[in-house]
Order: structure tokens, then C-alpha cells, then sequence
């Protein structure tokens, strides 16, 4: 791979162009980035500066340091100005989506000479607000409605919206996206704590970002990456997959020596194996419904640390009721059962799968909330894996909870 200008394409070569950019783009970043590296730097710069500048910015952030820096310095076959301009910002991040500002001008500058250089640039971008800055500092914005309409002769100061509202680069996607609910702004600034312009992110990056984050959140329950697509290769799907499928092998452990220390309750009463998966998939159907009413309360910001009190009361009050609901559902059918089989104490049973039903949604609940808002606690994202805790800590409690009532009502 050289650094040589890429020449002109031949008819041969989009065709070649327009296949590896359709492949491309069904990949996630990088599975793309090790797609181009197979491909010549003449075809890498050409399928680049067909990509949307978000897609873009993403393939180049999976491809190696080297090339990075190589395509760099032939202009990657694209314009420079719509790449990120806040070098190491983190990903999910306002400053990984900040382009740089197409205009900027001084609050002295008069409104026909911006007029001017508006024209100028307009050629080849577009330019929705003009920024007036007072040596590097914002200091305001000025629309083109009113570029347009203001008197020649006045200057930006005259025109201008002062202090206007600004991002920072550490904003994450999603905190920048509860920030411009009320905010409609197809361009928004970007500035440091002192002010000071660094660029600007367009609503619509914002957007495409936060679905495509949105998107992973089912996957990232389970374990499956948000780069994993539907295209990704299976040794990658494995390799990204698998560590989460030991970590739940571990938990389901827990399970099963749950099971274990009860296995003399089950040799005298055999059918209580029936009704171990009723208990736990009740427990854990419960446990996810508060698990993902919980995570949308996050993402919407609608859970201050002043109300997780009355969530964590509102799932058990709910785990409570439905688990006395289905827990006397689950009891009818013991009793049924264990009459047909002749087991006996079949009432007792009944009694033990309601109080088991009952505290165990009602525990499943509490956990529901509890593990997402933990790991936000701890500073991870609370969907990343949640699911597979929550599988492990209700089976934990379900079926420990009914052998243990079994054991001690019926078998004791």
C-alpha cells in the first residue's frame, strides 16, 4: 500500500467500488476496516469518499494507527473538513461526531462582507448558521434568515443571537440527546468548559448515533456486541460472543448447587421437578419486565437518585400482586397433579408453590431494578449484560425459595 494520489477509476473499477461499498456497508466498522485493508490504497480512498461522513468516521476509527495515518496524508480521497476534529475523543461521544465549523467570523464583521463569505462556501458545503467568535470564544450564532434580512452595513453584533446554546466533547450521545429534546437545531456547537470553539456536531449525526446505540441495547443484555452484525463473519460473532457464554456457565453454577443441597427433598417429592422451570421462568419473566421498564427510565433520564426508592416500591408492590395472581394459578394445577399422581400433602404443595410464586416475584422485581441501576453505579453501561445476571440471581431465589418451603413444610 502506497501513498501514491489514487488514479482516475475506470468503468471496471466502480464497478469493483460499488460491490465492496454495498459489503461495506452492511458490515459493522470493523469488519469493514479488515475488508479495505485486503483492498489496494487507490480503492480504500475511492470507497471512503463514498461513505456518509458519520459511516466514514467509524471505518477509519477500526482501521490500524498506520493506515489511518497514511490515508491522513493523502486526504483519504475525501474532504477533511467533515472528519472528527477532536482527536482520542471517546466513542459515544459528542466529541467523536464534531466536524469542523464551516464558518466563522468576527463580531465586527460587517453583514455584507459574511454575506460574501458565506457565497464563497456554500460552493461546496453547507452552511447553516454563522458563528461569531471573539478570538476563539463563541460569543453567538447568526441564521441565514437574519444574515439575510439585517442591513448591509451592521455588523454580526448587531444580528447575532447571543450567548447560544453549546455542546461539550465528553457529552455522551445520549446525554446531548435529552439535552436537544426542546432544542430542534439541525447544527449545534461544540466547546470546551472555557467556551472556546472546537466545531460542531449535526443533529442528524446525533441522531443516526443514538440508534445505532439504541439498536445494540437488546444485544448488549445478552452479551452480543454493538459491533456484531447480521454480515460478521462467525469466528468473530464467536469470539465476541463466547466470554459472555462462560460468565453465564459460572452464574448458572450458582443455580444448579441450589439445586443440589436440596436433592434429598427432591428424591422423596419427584414432582417438584416439574414445577422447578414454572418457578423460575415466572420469576424471571418478572424480573426482566422491571429490568427493561428500568433501563427505558434511564436512557430518558426519568430515574433521579431521589426516585429509585419509589421504583424499587412500585416493582415489588407489582412483583407482590402478580406473583399471588399466578402463584394461585401455579397452586390449582400442583394440587390437580398431585392428586392424579397420589403424591401426598398435595395441599401443602399448593401452599408452597403460592408463597414460592409470591417471593419470588416479588424479590425478582427488586432485582429487576437493582442490576442496571448497580452497574450504572459502578460506571458501566447498565444494559451490558444484565439479562444474564438477572437470569442467575431469580433462579438463585425461585428455586431456592420453593425447595427450601418444600423441604420445610412438606418433606420436614
Amino acid at each position: 500500500m502506497t501513498s501514491d494520489p489514487a488514479p482516475a477509476a475506470t468503468h471496471d473499477d466502480a464497478e469493483r467500488d460499488a460491490r465492496l461499498l454495498r459489503s461495506i456497508r452492511r458490515c459493522a466498522p470493523a469488519d469493514a476496516a479488515r475488508l479495505l485493508q485486503q483492498q489496494p490504497a487507490s480503492q480504500i480512498q475511492r470507497v471512503l469518499a463514498a461513505l456518509p461522513p458519520q459511516e466514514r468516521s467509524r471505518v477509519l476509527a477500526a482501521l490500524p494507527p498506520s493506515m489511518q495515518a497514511l490515508l491522513a496524508g493523502t486526504g483519504g480521497g475525501h474532504d477533511a473538513a467533515v472528519e472528527p476534529v477532536i482527536p482520542g475523543a471517546t466513542d459515544h461521544s459528542v466529541g467523536a461526531l464534531t466536524v469542523a465549523a464551516p464558518l466563522t467570523a468576527a463580531p465586527d464583521d460587517s453583514v455584507v462582507r459574511v454575506t460574501e463569505a458565506v457565497r464563497a462556501v456554500s460552493q461546496g458545503r453547507l452552511v447553516t448558521y454563522v458563528y461569531v467568535v471573539d478570538g476563539e470564544q463563541l460569543v453567538g450564532v447568526v441564521t441565514m434568515r437574519d444574515l439575510l434580512l439585517a442591513d448591509p452595513t451592521a455588523s454580526l453584533a448587531d444580528v447575532m443571537l447571543a450567548d447560544p446554546f453549546f455542546l461539550t466533547p465528553e457529552t455522551s450521545v445520549e446525554d446531548a440527546m435529552r439535552a436537544m429534546v426542546h432544542r430542534h437545531y439541525p447544527v449545534y456547537p461544540v466547546c470546551d468548559a472555557t467556551g472556546q470553539l472546537l466545531g460542531v456536531v449535526p443533529g442528524h449525526s446525533l441522531f443516526e448515533e443514538h440508534t445505532y446505540e439504541l439498536s445494540a441495547q437488546p444485544g448488549r443484555m445478552v452479551g452480543v456486541n454493538e459491533d456484531e452484525q447480521v454480515a460478521t463473519p462467525w469466528p468473530r460473532s464467536l469470539k465476541l460472543r463466547h466470554p459472555w457464554l462462560q460468565v453465564n456457565l459460572v452464574t448458572a453454577f450458582a443455580a444448579a448447587a441450589v439445586v443440589g443441597l436440596f436433592e434429598g427433598t427432591l428424591e422423596r417429592i419427584v414432582i417438584l421437578a416439574a414445577f422447578l422451570p414454572v418457578l423460575a421462568g415466572q420469576a424471571g419473566n418478572t424480573g426482566c419486565q422491571a429490568m427493561v421498564v428500568t433501563l427505558r427510565g434511564l436512557a430518558l433520564d426519568e430515574i433521579p437518585r431521589s426516585a429509585i426508592a419509589g421504583v424499587l416500591r412500585k416493582e415489588a408492590t407489582l412483583g407482590l400482586v402478580n406473583g399471588l395472581l399466578t402463584g394461585l394459578s401455579a397452586a390449582v394445577g400442583m394440587w390437580i397433579y398431585a392428586s392424579v399422581t397420589e403424591t401426598p400433602g398435595a395441599l401443602m404443595l399448593a401452599v408452597v408453590v403460592v408463597l414460592a410464586m409470591v417471593g419470588s416475584c416479588l424479590l425478582s422485581g427488586v432485582v429487576g431494578v437493582a442490576v442496571p441501576l448497580v452497574l450504572k453505579r459502578l460506571g458501566a453501561d447498565p444494559a451490558t449484560a444484565s439479562s444474564i445476571f438477572l437470569t442467575t440471581a431469580t433462579d438463585v431465589v425461585s428455586l431456592g425459595l420453593f425447595l427450601g418451603l418444600a423441604a420445610l413444610l412438606v418433606a420436614g
